[in-house]
């Protein structure tokens, strides 16, 4: 068993992918306070903030990174389907992503809520839109990955939802809080190294 070293301006994941085969039995969705509406062409200012709120805990900054023409090309292709959460005061409050771009295949690329409604049960909620959404007609394979990033109940919350596991992965990339995509106080439950990397951004 061997430990393999990880530069002090990175950060390393366990990456699981996970899929489902069938569509899942029909069921009740559960009650919401939350609202799922359509997010249609969102301008890219617009989808990094909610992005950015819902996913700097967990340091996503993939689309954060993406130049304006890269992130609209994605966020407005036909086969991608975006959808924002509203919750009774009219502010977004979490974020949904379908990708039907591979044939006969749907990826929930993002899924998710502010950290503020962790907890609440508005999760098995999302999942059951989610899941509605993404088994239309003439898809075989729904997929989705998690990362040890990820919030401690996710990979157990996909199984549970249906999800099989399939592949892990590990991923390396540069700390986003180090580079600027994220502010420096995002995810503090994952360390942060100061290096020469943060001193020549400042």
């Amino acid at each position: 068993m061997g430990l393999t070293p990880v530069p002090e301006s990175e950060v390393a994941t366990i990456v699981t992918t996970l899929e489902m085969r069938k569509r899942p039995p029909a069921r009740l969705l559960p009650d919401s306070r939350l609202q799922l509406v359509v997010w249609d062409r969102p301008t890219s200012d617009k989808y990094r903030a909610l992005f950015r709120r819902v996913g700097a805990p967990w340091l996503w900054f993939s689309r954060l990174v993406m130049d304006d023409e890269a992130l609209v090309r994605i966020i407005h292709d036909p086969d991608v389907a975006i959808f924002a959460i509203i919750d009774p005061a009219g502010i977004e409050v979490g974020m949904l992503e379908l990708d039907f771009r591979e044939p006969r295949t749907c990826e929930l690329s993002y899924v998710g809520l502010v950290p503020e409604l962790a907890g609440q049960g508005h999760g098995r909620w999302l999942m059951a839109q989610a899941l509605t959404r993404a088994w239309i007609k003439g898809i075989d394979r729904v997929w989705v990955h998690t990362c040890t990033l990820d919030h401690p109940s996710a990979l157990g919350f996909y199984r549970k939802s249906g999800f099989a596991p399939i592949k892990r992965t590990i991923e390396t990339f540069p700390d986003p809080r180090l580079t600027g995509a994220l502010p420096r106080d995002a995810a503090p439950q994952i360390p942060m190294f100061d290096t020469g990397l943060d001193a020549n951004r400042r």
